[in-house]
Order: structure tokens, then C-alpha cells, then sequence
């Protein structure tokens, strides 16, 4: 791979991490209501969601939805169920009072908050169809492997750290004290993006 081809890459990701999307939109909230730890652990686990994709579409997976479109149809209806199920759960409880010690955001657990974020980046099956495209158009077929190594570095890098820096953002004091005199309309706002999103996924 020359170097014009991977700085291509390299751009190509970052632009595909800091598209709107449930990441993003799950590591503002995250941030937000939890606090800054709690949305890196997130962060981390979109991060290695991508890497699981883009390691999919490095064994070709999509040219297996493309050859068996009902597989990726059982996908996408997979993951915008658990969307839109993310979704109406931020719009349920969006009544609940923010009730916290010192007023500060009570976080999951790490573990808890990575999976929260693999399983987000994981429910959108199209990223693996989109890094196949980006493969597709940089790799050659004798690619070494420490260069797709590398490649996958940048995957999770470029994914970990935008939405470190979103979930960061949202973190602030300032910010969460918005929140907390704003928590119905900022859930259901969330809620109905993650719905929104989810209904993409099968409509496009």
C-alpha cells in the first residue's frame, strides 16, 4: 500500500467515525449522563465494533450480503430493533427525575458501558458493506498482514477517540446541569434519534 493510498484511508475512516450516526449520538448521551469514564469505556467499545466490521469486510462479508441480501435484511432488522428499543426506553423513562449523590451522574460500570457500545456500533450491519467499499478501493490482494493490522489500528483509533472527544464534550458541568433541568425533552430528543436511526438502517 503506498503512502497515498493509506493517508486515503486513513481519511476515509475518520470522515465514516464522525458521521452522525447511534455512536455518536449514544456517546453524547453517554457523556452526558454518566460522565467522561464511563463514555470512554463506550468510546472503546464502538472503537472494537468497527474493528469486528471492518475485519468482516476484510473476509469479505460483503460480497456475502451482496450475493444473499436477506441476510443483510436479517441484520439490519436485528439492529434497528435494538435501536428503536434504545430508543423507546430514553423516551419511557424520560419523566424519571435525575436523581444522583451531589448532583453528579452515577455511572454504569466499565464493562458495562463497553458493551453498551460494541453492541451500538455493532446494530448498524451496513459499516461492514462500507468498509468492503473502502478495502475494496486501497487494498491489494497481497496486502501483508501488519499492514491491515495497522489499517484496523486506525479503525479503532480514529472511532475511540471522536467519540471520546463527543462523550468529553457532553461531560461538562455545564452541560449536565442543562441536562438535569432539561432530562425530558433531552431523553426523548435521544430517543427519538436512536429510533429515527434505527428505521434507516432497514429503510436504506
Amino acid at each position: 500500500m503506498t503512502l497515498v493510498a493509506f493517508l486515503g484511508f486513513c481519511g476515509l475512516v475518520i470522515f465514516a467515525a464522525i458521521s452522525p450516526g447511534p455512536a455518536v449520538v449514544m456517546s453524547a448521551r453517554t457523556g452526558l449522563t454518566e460522565g467522561l469514564r464511563a463514555g470512554v469505556m463506550l468510546a472503546m467499545g464502538i472503537g472494537t465494533g468497527a474493528m469486528i466490521w471492518a475485519l468482516a469486510a476484510i473476509f469479505g462479508l460483503g460480497l456475502v450480503f451482496a450475493a444473499a441480501p436477506s441476510l443483510l435484511w436479517m441484520l439490519k432488522i436485528g439492529g434497528a430493533a435494538f435501536l428503536l428499543w434504545m430508543g423507546w426506553t430514553l423516551w419511557r423513562d424520560a419523566r424519571t427525575p435525575f436523581v444522583a449523590e451531589d448532583s453528579r451522574p452515577v455511572p454504569r460500570s466499565a464493562f458495562a458501558a463497553f458493551r453498551l457500545g460494541l453492541w451500538t456500533n455493532l446494530s448498524n450491519p451496513k459499516a461492514a458493506v462500507m468498509f468492503s467499499s473502502i478495502f475494496l478501493g486501497t487494498l491489494r490482494p497481497d496486502t501483508p498482514v501488519w499492514v491491515l493490522g495497522l489499517l484496523l489500528a486506525v479503525i479503532f483509533v480514529s472511532e475511540t477517540v471522536w467519540n471520546s472527544l463527543v462523550a468529553r464534550i457532553f461531560s461538562l458541568d455545564r452541560t449536565r446541569a442543562k441536562y438535569i433541568s432539561l432530562k425530558t425533552v433531552i431523553d426523548r430528543s435521544f430517543g427519538g434519534m436512536l429510533a429515527l436511526l434505527g428505521v434507516k438502517i432497514v429503510a436504506t
